[in-house]
């Protein structure tokens, strides 16, 4: 009721300024009057026509021209003045709303005509770049011919399946018209309504881009509802696959070209053109570090934590042949249905400008691009998993690295592993299963690693053994990707497609996984180039129902997105964990240092190759050291030892016989053959064994002399092998016996003493071989009669029956002789009987055997003892000797003999010394030389020789430095590509 009045209040202003207008000349316009006055009383100005626009903008609660809220105006009603349209609010609201279409069309009309100004603006504002055309790629301009692009327009909705979504402007009219029926007295606001509506109408079915809505609209309507939804999906789906192959092939093209341009700029290096040193790829140094790990622990018992994408699968599942595709080329030995991985195989792909193989222990690339090389390659490859694999064993732990290098290869680091088997064949050893089970886990277990999971898809997957396996090691699926090959196998053969739908999904297995991949590694012929495979992928795939039918998206397919998935996915990882790693080597390092410090102050750290090649020094020092031997000691340890190795022969087979001889004649005689016999045959071999084991004496002497404080108990099990190796390889020369020979032939037939010194010299040696003799024989009485009187008091000792019959023998052997001091060496054999009648009458029951036995060393004492006297005689007997022992009773013959002995023992000593320091210690030598390289190369060998605490430390102490060193500089690299 207050806005009635406060209204009325202003009408009665308005009228008392238009009719009193005192001071003001003329009359006041009517745009003065109050807005509700000029309405109400002046109906007919021309600026009633703007009430409709008045009573709309008073609808609204704020005003767009001030901050100042509006009071809402709810009027009263005046009986002065025609007012129709007041009441009729529903007009007003459709008013209000079409006013809105007109705002929205007007605002896209200008914005539209605002950008296309703005586009022209900034073209003019372009430089001509028409000149430098030449370094965009052909292929662009030529991008018309593998791009359809009239396909992919068509291949959108139209303007028809658009207009569906524009409302139905029938309905609208019909609207209109009960409105404009109903609301007759506002037939002005009507027809403007309705005139908007034509208008849009109009504007909607001007273009073949805009909405329609008439009656062709309704045609095309009834033509679009004839195809069916399935048929238009399944169209749009194959021309989507259709678009995404052409495409992949341009960027094959594009990515061949740029293979060719990296490869000539590489080759370019290469010859020199670039003085520039290229550095090496992240991808080499970090197998590098991959490969110091390998040889720190080759039982992966570090865990070093360090990522790698590690291949599992069951066996003749396909991962050689996956692992292939990546490499793009056959590189590895295949077998149809037999184990053929025996041990892991650490592949390092990386990009360079020829497709070459190499290993990493040798510097020999395999062309791989050359059928013979890729042959050669798998052999090798054959041959080194066998060496790896111990005697008894199926697989081997030991890894086999190769690198690959190639045009556009994904840079990553994949280790092969023997397939996982069910049941253990003939053939294999019985822990092949459980020693693969063991392997498999000691990769997978490191947290980092990316395990590429590989199942057959041509088998019922229940039968699946790896997926167990994978799930328990990455039961969520963080880090392990899984790959369905023979898929073209797959679609063949199962009758539900949706099971391998299920597969890829994940949905079938209990494991889970970071990404799905189906691939087909080609038709099951081994001869099959990479490139014949690849073109079979896609083409299976282009035309595979699985695609089609959206069981398998475009990115889950070929092994070309499974390389590039897993090369992105160990590069993330690789990102995210060496740091950390590098961390924990650094707190390894430390800890190996501390522990040296505590137990090796005063020793430097060095590891097994260094002490090695200090070892290698000494040894060598020492072989040196032989050539420093004096002649004299040679010739005198020849000589002594050639005699000790002769002197049975010479007393036993030379000298006793020829002594039983009756005159001078017959015994120089019989001498003279024994000599010869003996020179021929047997004398130059053992004087060369006896220089053989000489040179080996003092070689070993010269080795295990201890050095005083500085000799290093470290090396005693080396030098001994080296020693006894060399030895074993060394020979004496073939000819040596043949001169010596001559020589040894020629001093014994020199009879002629030249002066009285030799003469004692050869009874003083006669001497000395006959009480060594003397002295060997009672020994040998003393053992075979037992202890004497004394010892059997003082040391209470007894005699044997055996020894108490020999004893009597002896004694009564001993009557014999004292009898018949010439008796012959011999005893006949009525006297062995009279012997032993004579034991029998005093109870003693002996055999012949016995008798003849003790009498051979009763004899050999009483025989030596005469000697031993006649050389006392000899000692003044030189004169005779000069005379020939002409009137004289006195021979000494036996003198001259041990004299020839004695001189063929110096001159064959001196005639071995020369050919010992000129020839043997250099042979021996270079054999030693060769016995160390041979074991510098084998480390089994040295990890066996030089072993104890203080080396494994200074090992591990040099691996972890080095670990971390290389780390170090593979991160900094890392963060410098960033």
């Amino acid at each position: 009721m207050w806005r009635l009045r406060r209204a009325a209040v202003a009408c009665k202003v308005c009228q008392s300024l238009v009719k009193h207008s005192s001071g003001i000349k003329g009359s006041l316009p009517l745009q003065k009057v109050h807005l509700v006055s000029r309405s109400i009383y002046h109906s007919h100005h021309p600026t009633s026509k703007l009430q409709r626009t008045q009573f709309r903008t008073s609808f609204h609660q704020f005003s767009s021209l001030t901050n100042h809220p509006l009071r809402k105006l709810k009027l009263s009603p005046i009986k002065y003045g025609y007012q129709p349209h007041r009441n009729f609010w529903p007009a007003r609201l459709a008013a209000r709303l079409l006013k809105l279409r007109y705002l929205v069309l007007g605002s896209a009309v200008g914005g539209g005509y605002t950008a296309k100004k703005t586009f022209d603006q900034w073209k003019d504002m372009i430089p001509d770049l028409s000149d430098y055309k030449w370094i965009v790629p052909d292929i662009i301009w030529e991008i018309d011919d593998y791009i359809d692009i009239e396909k992919i327009r068509n291949s959108l909705p139209d303007s028809e399946d658009l207009a569906k979504l524009a409302p139905d402007f029938d309905k609208i009219l019909e609207s209109l018209s009960l409105l404009k029926d109903f609301f007759t007295t506002g037939h002005k606001l009507v027809s403007e309504i309705i005139g908007a509506s034509d208008l849009l109408l109009l504007l909607g079915s001007s273009g073949e881009t805009t909405f329609r809505a008439t009656d062709h609209g309704t045609e095309s309507d009834k033509h679009y509802r004839k195809v069916s939804d399935k048929e238009k999906v399944d169209q749009l789906q194959e021309e989507l696959l259709h678009t995404q192959l052409k495409y992949q092939r341009i960027l094959e093209r594009l990515e061949k070209e740029n293979k060719e341009l990296r490869k000539l700029l590489l080759q370019k290096d290469d010859k020199g053109i670039h003085h520039r040193k290229l550095k090496k790829s992240l991808i080499d140094m970090y197998s590098e570090v991959l490969d110091v790990l390998s040889d720190y622990d080759a039982s992966y018992n570090t865990q070093d934590h360090l990522p790698r994408v590690v291949v599992v699968g069951d066996q003749s599942a396909g991962k050689t042949s996956v692992l292939e595709m990546i490499a793009q080329a056959r590189i590895f030995p295949r077998g149809s249905g037999e184990m053929m991985t025996r041990s892991p195989v650490k592949v390092t792909l990386s990009e360079g400008p020829h497709h070459v193989a190499l290993f990493k222990d040798s510097s020999r690339e395999f062309d791989l691009t050359k059928e013979e090389d890729l042959a050669a390659l798998r052999h090798e490859i054959e041959l080194r998993m066998r060496k790896n694999v111990k005697e008894g064993c199926t697989v081997s732990p030991e890894t086999i690295s190769l690198n690959v290098k190639g045009p556009g290869l994904q840079r990553m680091v994949l280790v092969d592993l023997p397939g996982v088997i069910n049941t253990v064949t003939s053939g294999m050893a019985p822990d092949t299963k459980e020693t693969i089970f063991s392997m498999s886990k000691a990769y997978m277990q490191n947290p980092n690693a990316i395990i590429l999971c590989i199942q057959d898809g041509s088998v019922d997957a229940e039968r699946s053994i790896v997926t167990d396996l994978v799930s328990q090691m990455d039961p969520h699926g963080r880090r392990t990707i899984f790959v369905l090959t023979k898929v073209d196998l797959a679609e063949k053969n199962v009758a539900s497609p949706s099971r391998i739908q299920q597969i890829i999904e994940g949905k079938l297995f209990p494991m889970k996984a970071l990404g799905y991949f189906a691939v087909v590694t080609g038709k099951g012929n081994s001869s099959e180039s990479i490139e014949a495979i690849r073109e079979y992928e896609e083409e299976f795939f282009q035309n595979s129902k699985l695609l089609k039918a959206s069981m398998l998206k475009a990115h889950q397919v070929t092994t070309r997105n499974l390389s590039l998935a897993v090369s992105d996915c160990f590069w993330k990882m690789v990102r995210e964990s060496v740091e950390q790693q590098a961390d924990s080597f650094k707190a390894t390092r430390f800890n190996l240092e501390t522990e040296w410090k505590n137990n090796y102050p005063r020793l430097r750290e060095l590891d097994r190759n260094e002490l090695f090649e200090k070892a290698k020094n000494e040894i060598l020092d020492e072989v040196i050291s032989l050539s420093q031997v004096t002649p004299k000691h040679w010739e005198e340890i020849l000589q002594q030892s050639l005699w000790e190795r002769v002197s049975t022969h010479v007393i036993e087979n030379i000298y006793l016989p020829a002594a039983q001889t009756m005159n001078s004649g017959t015994f120089n005689t019989t001498v003279d053959i024994k000599l010869k016999q003996w020179t021929d045959k047997q004398l130059p071999n053992k004087a060369v064994e006896v220089a053989w084991e000489t040179l080996q004496e003092e070689f070993s002497r010269f080795m295990t002399e201890p050095k005083g404080k500085e000799h290093d108990d470290i090396f005693d099990k080396l030098k001994e092998a080296v020693k006894e190796e060399s030895i074993k390889r060394h020979k004496w020369n073939d000819f040596a016996e043949d001169s010596l020979r001559v020589i040894q032939h020629n001093a014994l037939e020199d009879r002629s003493i030249s002066d009285k010194q030799q003469w004692d010299a050869a009874i003083y040696f006669m001497e000395e071989a006959l009480q060594a003799r003397l002295k060997d024989t009672e020994n040998a009485i003393e053992n075979m009669v037992g202890p004497d009187w004394k010892k059997r008091w003082l040391y209470w000792k007894n005699r044997t029956q055996e020894q108490c019959v020999h004893n009597e023998t002896k004694s009564e052997l001993e009557k014999m002789l004292k009898c018949n001091e010439e008796h012959p060496a011999y005893l006949a054999s009525d006297e062995i009987t009279t012997v032993r009648k004579n034991l029998e009458s005093r109870g003693v029951d002996v055999d012949p055997s016995l008798i003849k036995d003790t009498w051979h060393q009763v004899y050999r004492r009483h025989f030596l003892k005469t000697a031993l006297n006649h050389c006392n005689l000899c000692r003044r007997g030189f004169y005779y000797y000069q005379r020939h022992f002409v009137d004289s009773e006195l021979e000494c013959n036996d003198v001259v003999l041990f004299w020839r002995i004695q001189r063929m023992l110096a001159i064959t000593a001196n005639t071995l010394r020369q050919q010992l320091t000129n020839t043997e210690v250099r042979r021996l030598e270079k054999n030693v030389k060769e016995v160390l390289e041979d074991f510098a190369e084998d480390g089994e060998k040295k990890v066996k020789l030089l072993t104890g605490k203080r080396v494994q430390l200074a090992e591990d102490l040099k691996k972890v430095r080095e670990i971390q060193e290389k780390l170090d500089a593979f991160i900094e690299a890392l963060h410098q590509e960033k």
